[in-house]
C-alpha cells in the first residue's frame, strides 16, 4: 500500500527523539526515508532494553519504514554522497546544530543551488534568532525551561517534575511532521522550496502555554497564569473500593447525573456546583467531594454506572492492559512483525487513517548502515543513466 507521502524522498540526518519520532512517521505515510548515521550510529540504538546491542526497543520503535546509511561527514567522499541523497530529495530533515551545518557546506543558501524544490528542516533545541541558539537540549532540558516540570509540580507532586515520557520530543516531533507537510503543500504551489525551523524550546512554550496563559493573556488582568482546573492538587485518578478511575463530569448536567447516582443529589441543587462559573470557582472542594465519594465503592460500579449515565469515566489502565484493551484490538492497532535479526517485533500503529492512501509498515527499523551498499549504488546508476 502507499500513504499520501508516497513518491516523496526523505534525508534523515537526525538522532534520539524528536528527529526519528518525525521522520518514522513520514515514513509509515509513504514516504522514502534515508537515516544517515554516523559509524556509532544513532545514541538511542544503545539504550535499554534490546535482544541484540544496537536495536533497542526505542530506537525499534523509532525508526521504521527507513534505510540506513552510514557515512563520515568529516570525509570529503562521504559528504559528496550525502550531497548528492539531498540533490535528489523532497526533504532534509536535520538536528545537527545549524553552525555544524554550515561548517559542512550543508546550510539551506548553499544547497538550494544544486535543489531549489527542497524543503530544509531544522529540527533542534532553540531558536537561531535567539541567545539560546546552539545550546544542547533534550527531553529533559526542555521539559524545565519551558515550564512544563513547574506546571507538573503545582499539582499533586509540590515540586517541580518531569512527565514521565519524551513529550518534549514526541511533541516537537509531531510539530516538524505538521511544518514538513504545510511546506510540501506549498511547494504544489510555488514550485519552490523553503527553509524550516522547528525548536523544541519555543514549540514546547507554545504548547504549554495554550491553557496556562490564563490570566497573563490579558495586560489589564491580576489573575495568575496557570490554568487553575489542571492545576488542583486534587485532580488525579480516584482511589475506588478496589482501585482508581479516571474520572471527568464536566457539562452542568454530567455533575447532575453524578451526584444523583451517588447518592448526593442535594449538591445538585446547589448554585456553587450547578452553574459553570460558580463551578471554577469551587472546583478544589468539587474535587474533594469527589475523591470521598468514589472512594465508597467499586471500579466496575463506577464504570458500568457512569457509563451507562454518559458522565466521562474510565478505569485507570496500566502499560500492560494497553496490550489486550478490546478495542485496540479490534481494530488491530498494535501490529507485530517478524525482524530479520530481532525476531518477532510488536508495534503501535497509525492512529491516522486515510480512507484512500493509508499509511503502512512496509520496513522494521534497520540495522546500523543495513543499507549503505544498495543506497551508494543507486547513486551510482542516477549517474550513469544522466
Amino acid at each position: 500500500m502507499s500513504g499520501p507521502l508516497a513518491g516523496i524522498h526523505v534525508v534523515d540526518l537526525t538522532s534520539v527523539g524528536m528527529g526519528p519520532y518525525a521522520t518514522q512517521t513520514l515514513g509509515d505515510m509513504g514516504a522514502e526515508v534515508i537515516k544517515v548515521e554516523t559509524a556509532a550510529g544513532d545514541i538511542f540504538r544503545y539504550t535499554t532494553p534490546s535482544v541484540h546491542t544496537g536495536m533497542s526497543a526505542a530506537f525499534v520503535q523509532l525508526n521504521r519504514n527507513k534505510r540506513s546509511i552510514v557515512l563520515d561527514l568529516k570525509t570529503a567522499d562521504d559528504l559528496g554522497v550525502l550531497k548528492k541523497l539531498i540533490d535528489r530529495a523532497d526533504v532534509l530533515v536535520y538536528s545537527i546544530r545549524p553552525q555544524a551545518m554550515r561548517r559542512l557546506g550543508l546550510d539551506y543558501e548553499t544547497l538550494k543551488q544544486t535543489n531549489a524544490r527542497l524543503i530544509y528542516c531544522g529540527a533542534y533545541g532553540f531558536s537561531e534568532k535567539g541567545p539560546y541558539a546552539g545550546r544542547p537540549a533534550f527531553d529533559d532540558i526542555i521539559q524545565a525551561m519551558s515550564g512544563l516540570a513547574d506546571v507538573q509540580g503545582r499539582g499533586a507532586a509540590q515540586a517541580p517534575s518531569y512527565v514521565n515520557a519524551i513529550v518534549a520530543d514526541k511533541v516537537s516531533g509531531l510539530t516538524t511532521v505538521n511544518a514538513i507537510a504545510m511546506a510540501l503543500y506549498e511547494r504544489e504551489q510555488s514550485k519552490q522550496g523553503q527553509a524550516i525551523e522547528v525548536p523544541m524550546f519555543e514549540t514546547m512554550v507554545a504548547f504549554n502555554l495554550v491553557e496556562h496563559m490564563a490570566g497573563a493573556s490579558f495586560t489589564e488582568s491580576t489573575a495568575p497564569m496557570g490554568y487553575a482546573r489542571i492545576l488542583s492538587k486534587l485532580r488525579k485518578p480516584y482511589r475506588t473500593a478496589d482501585g482508581y478511575i479516571g474520572l471527568l463530569p464536566y457539562t452542568t448536567e454530567q455533575w447532575r447525573r453524578f451526584f444523583e447516582l451517588s447518592g448526593c443529589a442535594a449538591y445538585a441543587r446547589e448554585p456553587r456546583f450547578m452553574e459553570p462559573s460558580q463551578r471554577a470557582v469551587n472546583i478544589e472542594e468539587m474535587y474533594e467531594i469527589l475523591e470521598k465519594i468514589v472512594a465508597q465503592r467499586t471500579t466496575e460500579y463506577w464504570v458500568t454506572t457512569l457509563q451507562a449515565a454518559d458522565v466521562p469515566v474510565t478505569a485507570v489502565q496500566s502499560l500492560e492492559d494497553l496490550l489486550k484493551d478490546p478495542h485496540l484490538q479490534e481494530i488491530g492497532f498494535f501490529q507485530t512483525a517478524v525482524h530479520p535479526t530481532e525476531g518477532a517485533i510488536k508495534m503501535p500503529g497509525m492512529a491516522v487513517q486515510f480512507s484512500r492512501t493509508p499509511g503502512s509498515i512496509r520496513r522494521l527499523a534497520p540495522q546500523l548502515g543495513e543499507h549503505s551498499v544498495e543506497i551508494r549504488g543507486e547513486l551510482n546508476s542516477d549517474r550513469r543513466a544522466s
